[in-house]
């Protein structure tokens, strides 16, 4: 049977059913380019969202870990304090101002995500100048720093816990203190370590402090956040001696 003879289509209609479609492939290929972007943009804001999250979770951590290293600091230094006025020494008004001083930096300026490495470097003398009122001629302390860059800027408060546990565990047999501590930039990297005297009866103290005290504890976990897979850090922890050797890879700003 000749169905093109009995159903006769002209040329014109069979090229519309074509262009139809054509149209047809053409939409239904637009709606699903359509679909695969909003799909795509609703998968990069789910994203964005997790990520926001998860930053606004790690500054929560970090202010909690900055909060935990004020008091810790503070009690230690009233403790110093207060035996200062009990003996009324002379150089407790001084010990008072540089307290404040001190106090002034760890709460306003700490709030910062980042400090100038310079500054930083300042009240860590500061502290040390403070603790040599109270360790007199029984204190032996070198601080040399080399290198360092008046626009390189770090997380605050990265470097006075490892110089507190000096102070808190550094003396040895005799009651002598002896720190050496160095501070080294090469560029993008800067270098930290500290040695302490201790005796070898601090040596179980010593462990528990760095196991589970508030100090060092810390510190790790704030590193862990802030420079995660960009910093080493290493405890030598010996019967007469307690070393930290510190490095971070900086971020140029």
């Amino acid at each position: 049977m000749d169905l093109a003879g009995k159903f006769p289509i002209s040329k014109s209609v069979f090229f519309i059913i074509i262009a139809v479609y054509i149209v047809v492939l053409i939409a239904c290929a637009f709606t699903l380019l359509k679909n695969y972007y909003v799909t795509l943009s609703d998968n990069k804001e789910l994203k964005n969202s997790i990520l926001q999250g998860e930053l606004q979770i790690k500054e929560q951590q970090l202010k909690y870990l900055k909060m935990q290293i004020h008091p810790h600091f503070l009690f230690n230094t009233l403790n110093t304090l207060y035996a200062f006025a009990l003996h009324k020494n002379e150089k407790t008004p001084e010990m008072i101002l540089q307290l404040s001083n001190l106090l002034d930096y760890i709460i306003y300026q700490t709030q910062k995500p980042h400090v100038f490495l310079a500054d930083e470097i300042k009240h860590l003398q500061d502290f040390i100048e403070m603790e040599k009122n109270r360790f007199q001629d029984k204190l032996y302390i070198n601080f040399t720093t080399k290198g360092i860059s008046e626009y390189t800027q770090i997380p605050p408060m990265l470097f006075l816990p490892f110089l507190e546990n000096s102070f808190k565990h550094g003396k040895d047999e005799s009651g002598n203190l002896k720190i050496d501590m160095k501070l080294i930039q090469d560029k993008t990297d800067l270098f930290f370590e500290i040695i302490n005297s201790k005796s070898s009866k601090e040596m179980q103290e010593t462990s528990i402090e760095n196991e589970k005290g508030i100090g060092l504890e810390n510190v790790k976990q704030r590193l862990d956040l802030l420079f995660k897979n960009k910093h080493t850090l290493k405890i030598d922890d010996k019967p007469a001696q307690f070393k930290v050797n510190l490095k971070l890879q900086l971020t140029e700003k």
